[in-house]
């Protein structure tokens, strides 16, 4: 089985970007990592010309959002009560943040094959 087969069967490979090897797939590939960037970012040269440097950025800003949602919900039951929230929205807020984890655990498996593929992809050439 070749390496574009296994990355698209998976089930965390990203809906809006093509299979590795097809038609166009890189540039949807980029363009679905630049959207997972704050929208400064797309300034730079750097970033969208390289697509490799791209993935790699990805990564790290979706690992930082996930440590910002994990202290957000570590610390919720502590400090949400100071700041006069109710008990019934310290909850819903709490698991807010666990659906926000559970999907930027799956945006993060995402950018890895989206990543990894790219890299693929760099070193054939």
């Amino acid at each position: 089985m070749s390496m574009s087969a296994t990355i698209t069967l998976s089930p965390d490979w990203p809906c809006q970007v093509k299979s590795p090897g097809s038609h166009d797939w890189e540039r949807t590939a980029t363009r679905w990592l630049r959207d997972l960037l704050p929208a400064r970012y797309a300034g730079y040269s750097t970033l969208t010309r390289h697509h490799v440097l791209l993935a790699r950025h990805a990564q790290l800003q979706i690992q930082h959002e996930m440590r910002a949602v994990r202290v957000a919900l570590e610390t919720s039951r502590v400090e949400l009560p100071a700041l006069g929230v109710v008990d019934a929205v310290i909850e819903n807020t709490i698991r807010m943040y666990a659906i926000e984890l559970e999907q930027l655990g799956r945006l993060a498996r995402g950018v890895r094959l989206v990543s990894d593929a790219l890299l693929a992809a760099q070193r054939r050439r």
